[in-house]
Parts: C-alpha cells; structure tokens; sequence
C-alpha cells in the first residue's frame, strides 16, 4: 500500500468544485509560480516552518532554525517543544485507507451539497499510486471527487487521474512557452498538450486561469487562451482567479524572496473586463475564487 505526503485537509470548501468540498492538497509541485499562495508545497519532503511573530528565540530548537532555515536538527520533536507554537511542520505520511477514512466523515455534507473531494496542492500527480488508490476507494464510496492539476505530468498518470476524477480543475497560465518558463519554471508544451489529450475523453473539464497583474493579464495572452479553450470539446467552463497576496507572508516564513511585492489585485471591474474575452468565444466564465 503506497503512503502520500499531504500538508492540509481543508472542510467545507466552496471554490474547489461544485458543492460543499474537502480539499486534500497534497505536497510536491513541478512548478514554482511566483505567485504561489502555497510555497510550502512546492517540496516534496516535509518541511518545518518558523512563526516569527510567535517565536521568543527559546533556544529550545535548533540554532538553523532560528537562522532560518526550514529543517530543524530534531524535526518533529522541536516541533512539540516549542512553547509558543512557533513552529509548524508541514506534510505528515498517510495511506490511502486512512485517508478515506477520514474523508467519508463528511459524506453528509456531499450527499446534500452536491459536493464531494478535490485533490490539490501542490500536484497530486506527482504522487501517482497514492492518488490513484485514493480516487479509486472515494469512486468505490460513490464520493464525487476533483483533481486539480497543472497538467504538468506523465500524460499516462494524467489520464488514469482523470478516468477515476469525476471533474478535473485544470490550471492554465501562459500560452507563450517563453513566458510561461519564466512565471513558473517550466515549458508550457507538455501543460497544453495534455490538455487537448484529456479534453478528447474526458467531459467535465473546469480551467481555472489565475490573473496576475503584469505577469500574464495582457489581452494578447488572454485572447489566444480563450481561442484555445474554445476548440476543446471538454471544457465546460472558465474560471478566472484574481490574484491575492496571501503567499507573501509564508514566502518569508520560509526565508525566501517574494517577487511580486508590488503587485496589487485587479479590481471586479477589471476582472470583469477580462471575462469578457472568454465569454465572446461561448466559454461560461466567472471571475471568483483564488488562484
């Protein structure tokens, strides 16, 4: 039985599908978009993680955490000694059973929502088996399930995700390969081939396009993804995701730079503006939600 790393499980979400959700983001990306809102997935390992408005500098942690760094020498054990709370260990190993288990406790709030689970992160394809047996047990359950993914995979992991997901929330950023490897770290080529494969057999597509001030906001940008979109017979709709700035502070929690510091959310009416290029090609767009 395979063991998956996951560093939340968030109940009763709204955005991550339709109905009442739990959200399973799970560690480990490809990417490193610089705008992430959740830097703490981005590696694979477990991490720890310092509060620096909490911490007192006890010196009951290691002396590279309080430099710092994101692995104190004890791990887990300066996690409990610490007074304050000041550290936090992000990613904790499960098997997909114990996982289920605990997920179908909210199997009340699906059944009358209409809702289900969402696998995010992070990129749940990076850990293939465990997600496939979890999908697999929640089908099992008659539990809708989600994936959201960047589409930067295997296409064979994709595909057999997707065959066991009744929805799939795929992230589109750039359609410029330059551009796209610059925001994110990665070609695009793979993302946007994926994506023409899986709109082919699967039906219930959402793309979740994050808007990003200066990074990929421009027309130019926005009308060749909304032409793209349009010549996918799976895409049901588009959902454009205002940027935000809740990365910023864990970003410095984990010692690292943030590079859009000067970057300021678009506005519902610029939002608004931008939904109406996808809308002109038939897509069903909103323009809610985080990216």
């Amino acid at each position: 039985m395979s063991q998956g790393s996951i560093f939340n499980i968030q109940r009763f979400s709204l955005q991550d599908g339709p109905g009442v959700r739990t959200t399973v983001f799970m560690k480990g990306c490809p990417l490193s978009c610089l705008w992430c809102h959740n830097p703490e997935s981005q590696a694979p390992r477990t991490e720890f993680l310092r509060m620096e408005n909490r911490c007192m500098a006890c010196g009951l942690c290691s002396e590279q955490e309080l430099a710092g760094q994101t692995a104190p020498a004890k791990g887990a054990a300066d996690v409990a000694a610490c007074p304050t709370g000041a550290l936090r260990q992000v990613g904790r190993e499960l098997e997909p059973s114990v996982l289920v288990k605990d997920l179908l406790r909210d199997r009340i709030f699906f059944d009358q929502s209409g809702g289900g689970v969402t696998f995010s992160g992070g990129e749940p394809l990076m850990q293939a088996p465990f997600l496939l047996e979890a999908l697999a047990r929640l089908r099992d359950e008659g539990v809708h399930t989600a994936l959201d993914t960047c589409g930067f995979a295997n296409w064979e992991v994709l595909q057999a995700a997707a065959g066991l997901a009744g929805l799939v929330l795929y992230d589109l950023k750039l359609m410029d390969e330059a551009r796209h490897k610059a925001a994110t770290g990665q070609s695009n080529r793979t993302i946007l081939d994926n994506l023409k494969a899986l709109a082919g057999i699967h039906r219930s597509i959402w793309i979740r396009v994050p808007i990003i001030p200066g990074i990929n906001d421009d027309e130019a940008n926005l009308e060749a993804t909304a032409r793209f979109l349009a010549s996918l017979a799976g895409v049901q709709q588009v959902d454009l995701l205002p940027y935000h700035r809740t990365g910023a502070a864990k970003f410095a929690r984990m010692g690292r730079d943030y590079d859009l510091d000067e970057v300021q959310p678009p506005t519902p009416e610029r939002m608004e503006a931008l939904a109406a290029i996808f809308r002109a090609r038939g897509l069903p767009t909103t323009t809610g939600g985080h990216p």
